[in-house]
């Protein structure tokens, strides 16, 4: 395990080496913990949940014009991992400048005491977009703005907040990340091609996003490279790759695809019946999406996605260590210390294929692991599948995903195809 310094060097440290059991417990007690402070907060974060700071700047956790403090530009430094095989590390710089950008929208990490987050930059959500977008800055110029987001305490604890707060939350964090799109458009380059990117709550922003900014609008649907909408039921018609939530963007099905939309959920078991993933909700969208028995959740194989066949997910993960209560569920899910590696990023030993299938009345990515790897845990239960390994599973695939389609996007712009 390592931890960045200053510059370009790495600081070797002692990795927590709990038993999966104790982690489990840990991750017990923080869930009773947050529950707890979420009952109390509901008074603190009524508060919270004005309009303050609605005409100022956006809050940067990543942008091209700050590349000193920029969460999503590190080392690329890789170790490959192979059983039965010795590691070889891979290092590729980052170039200055990209042909695409990607706006990056990340999930709920906010282990604030209200139901609101701040605007601050903290040590969760800068790992958060260290672990998940920082890789896109291989193929891609990353925005990332900082938003109010219902934090962790909230998801905990809904009953501890009126329909009314609950709401009012909502409508903040998507106010934040609609107005750092605005932003985004003045300062981008006229005609330059973006990529969309969020998980989980992240995913929810950027559904509204095109549905209300992006859809409808020709123009700015002809800028979509493409949107990686993960963890997050993105809905589509049974039986069709559009007309769900979006009318204009369909699911992609083909790596020189643009315009389109990448999304699923991520599972290694049957989901349960209280899952919420996989699954049209059963009763009305609050942000005026589909739902209902007419539509599907969307699942797009990164490893696959013209023919859906099972392949081995290109995986790679962050080996700095994750903050408060993430980190002790990724602990759960990988029975023990996650991944680690003397360099920034690990492709583990154990590898799964990936293959979107319909089982339990859910649509979802199924991942198995190879033979000679070890099964992933659920987390932090098995409603949750391993949403969080959404991202990180197939990152690999999702960068490389982005390459080809950014060539093909900037290619079909200058031969006006």
């Amino acid at each position: 395990m390592y931890m960045s310094t200053r510059g370009s060097r790495y600081v070797k440290v002692k990795a927590n080496r709990r038993s999966p059991r104790r982690a489990r417990s840990a991750l017990s007690g923080l869930l009773a913990g947050l529950v707890l402070i979420g009952g109390h907060a509901a008074p603190v974060a009524a508060a919270s949940v004005g309009d303050g700071g609605a005409g100022g700047s956006t809050v940067w956790l990543c942008h091209p014009g700050q590349r000193a403090s920029d969460a999503c530009r590190s080392s690329m430094a890789t170790t490959v991992q192979r059983h039965r095989a010795p590691d070889r590390v891979v290092d590729r710089g980052l170039p200055a400048r990209q042909p695409v950008d990607c706006f990056y929208v990340y999930p709920t990490v906010s282990e604030e005491p209200t139901l609101s987050a701040s605007l601050e930059i903290t040590p969760h959500v800068r790992a958060i977009a260290e672990h998940q977008a920082a890789r896109f800055s291989q193929v891609c110029d990353v925005y990332a703005p900082v938003y109010r987001q219902r934090t962790l305490t909230a998801l905990l604890n809904p009953g501890g907040y009126t329909p009314e707060q609950l709401r009012e939350a909502s409508r903040i964090a998507y106010g934040d990340v609609v107005r750092a799109w605005h932003e985004y458009l003045t300062q981008a380059e006229p005609g330059r091609g973006v990529v969309l990117v969020g998980h989980s709550q992240g995913t929810g922003m950027l559904r509204q996003l095109i549905r209300n900014e992006i859809d409808p609008k020709p123009e700015a649907r002809a800028r979509l490279v493409s949107a990686l909408l993960l963890g997050g039921n993105v809905l589509v018609r049974k039986g069709s790759d559009r007309g769900g939530d979006f009318a204009g963007v369909p699911l992609c099905r083909s790596e020189r695809q643009t315009g389109c939309a990448v999304g699923f959920a991520t599972f290694n078991a049957t989901p349960p019946a209280d899952s919420a993933f996989g699954r049209s909700p059963s009763v009305p969208d609050p942000t005026g999406g589909p739902w209902g028995p007419d539509y599907e959740a969307a699942c797009t194989n990164p490893a696959s996605l013209k023919h859906n066949h099972a392949r081995t997910a290109r995986t790679l993960v962050r080996t700095d260590p994750v903050p408060g209560l993430l980190g002790q569920a990724l602990r759960v899910m990988y029975n023990g210390a996650p991944p680690s590696a003397d360099t920034p990023w690990v492709v583990p030993a154990d590898r799964h294929t990936v293959q979107c299938v319909r089982a339990g009345g859910a649509h979802v990515l199924m991942a198995t692991p190879t033979p000679g790897s070890s099964a992933l845990t659920p987390s932090p239960s098995p409603a949750w599948g391993l949403h969080l390994a959404d991202v990180n599973l197939a990152l690999g695939d999702l960068v490389n995903l982005i390459r080809i389609q950014s060539r093909a996007y900037v290619h079909s712009h200058q031969t006006g195809r």
